[in-house]
């Protein structure tokens, strides 16, 4: 079969791709951005924020021993305490798009740290189970790039 000039035929995939993917998808990316920061943040907020700073100093204590993974063996009541704020305050920021790359940069910091100590305590699987922080300090590092889109309180 023949087409004029130098056209060739496109491919159904190609055009459905093209036609309603990338058109169509890519209006709603604001508002992928607002339900990835809800839904994250509420879960890492109720599951790891507000849990560790409603620990307490004994919690603080203990969390804060992580720091020495990370060369630094002194407070760590003070630093426990910091991971904690940084996991509550953080995540409510995150969620409301106010001071969002700073948020995004304290989590990412603190899931740094967490990487370190869960790979360096759990001996037998190192590096499978250090994977979670580690995926999560990418998606915030990631996001400190891309921003929390228009639906935010910043708005930039």
């Amino acid at each position: 079969m023949r087409f004029p000039g130098n056209a060739l035929p496109i491919s159904p995939l190609r055009l459905f791709n093209e036609a309603v993917i990338l058109t169509s998808l890519t209006k709603f990316r604001d508002g992928g951005l607002l339900f990835l920061r809800v839904a994250l943040g509420a879960f890492y907020l109720s599951v790891h924020g507000w849990r560790k700073l409603a620990g307490g100093v004994h919690e603080w204590h203990d969390l804060g021993l992580a720091v020495q993974y990370a060369g630094i063996h002194f407070a760590p009541v003070f630093w426990g305490f910091m991971a904690s704020i940084s996991e509550t305050l953080g995540c409510v920021l995150f969620i409301l798009g106010f001071l969002f790359r700073p948020a995004c940069l304290l989590l990412f910091i603190t899931l740094v740290v967490a990487s370190l100590s869960v790979f360096h305590t759990v001996k037998v699987h190192g590096l499978d189970a250090a994977s979670h922080p580690i995926e999560l300090a990418i998606l915030f590092f990631s996001l400190l790039f891309i921003g929390p889109g228009k639906y935010s309180i910043d708005k930039n």
